[in-house]
């Protein structure tokens, strides 16, 4: 079992920036690939970012390229998302997950999730 518990999360103002962190522990040692994932009201839970513990490869949604950088402590076995010139479309509720996929870009590619952390972006 690996357990994810994130951190971060808040209110803030378009243009605004936060970061999230995701404490992983248990056998992390199963699992080499993290993402973020998030959700808003009334729609579908999206990929966002996702990084490996073993090489740090990154990969990202469109929308957040350029605005958000994923980032790991192998040492603290955490995760964090730099999110910088926040929008109002980016108000979801922010969800870390764990997984042994390369690919990482689908929730099915994940096998453990935290309970999430919400971030409010005001127009």
């Amino acid at each position: 079992q690996v357990q994810l518990v994130e951190s971060g999360g808040g209110l803030v103002q378009a243009g605004g920036s936060l970061r999230l962190s995701c404490a992983a522990s248990g056998r992390t040692f199963s699992t080499d690939t993290m993402g973020w994932f998030r959700q808003a009201p009334g729609k579908e839970r999206e990929f966002v970012a996702r990084i490996t513990w073993s090489s740090g490869s990154t990969y990202y949604r469109d929308s957040v390229k350029g605005r958000f950088t994923i980032s790991r402590d192998n040492a603290k076995n955490t995760v964090y998302l730099q999110m910088n010139n926040l929008k109002p479309e980016d108000t979801a509720v922010y969800r870390c997950a764990a997984g042994s996929s390369p690919v990482g870009i689908s929730r099915y590619d994940y096998t453990y999730w935290g309970q999430g952390t919400q971030v409010t972006v005001s127009s």
